[in-house]
């Protein structure tokens, strides 16, 4: 089985990713696409980001009726900061039997250099890459592991979506309706 690893904050998940990861599933040669819920990436602040189990479960919500996706927690027990290479030499070893492949937009490939270890995710793990149409894709998109797809991209971020809610602004259309119903009816991303 091939699994493709959509790795993210997801502060919280929106239309955008589902979209992203619905393609890389039913479009590609990937079986499934697991949401991999990070905990701390180390490239970004801690402070912004609403708890663990608190986005897990917007995940698990905005992807219930989809089989080919799936939500994962695998970093909450790993060490922090969650480093990629880490996260997939454990999964590896949980799931020999399984093909894991990376997932990440155009942005992220450009940065790939600053990653730790990014010399034996490229040497061990196809990565298929997203375009984001703001963004160079850089040397690495011309690796052999690498290949790119032309998915369907909404302009949303998360940001945007915490500053609706602390605003009071609707956030229908933005994420699936299950979480807007969870978000709308929680404390979640209101001012303190």
């Amino acid at each position: 089985m091939k699994v493709g690893l959509f790795f993210g904050s997801f502060n919280p998940v929106h239309i955008g990713h589902l979209i992203i990861a619905n393609y890389m599933a039913s479009q590609t040669d990937l079986n499934q696409v697991w949401f991999v819920v990070s905990p701390q990436n180390p490239l970004k602040e801690r402070s912004s980001l609403a708890r663990d189990q608190d986005r897990l479960f917007l995940v698990r919500l905005a992807i219930e009726d989809n089989p080919l996706l799936n939500a994962s927690n695998v970093e909450f027990s790993l060490p922090k900061p969650s480093y990629t290479i880490d996260t997939l030499t454990y999964l590896k070893e949980q799931h020999p039997e399984k093909e894991f492949v990376l997932i990440m937009g155009s942005d992220n490939i450009s940065s790939l250099h600053k990653w730790k270890n990014y010399e034996l995710i490229l040497e061990r793990y196809s990565i298929y890459v997203y375009r984001r149409p703001d963004y160079e894709e850089g040397e690495l998109s011309k690796h052999p592991n690498v290949k790119t797809f032309e998915a369907p991209q909404m302009k949303i971020s998360a940001s945007y979506i915490r500053k609706c809610i602390k605003e009071g602004h609707s956030i229908q259309y933005l994420v699936s309706p299950p979480v807007q119903e969870y978000l709308e009816s929680s404390s979640m991303y209101r001012k303190k």
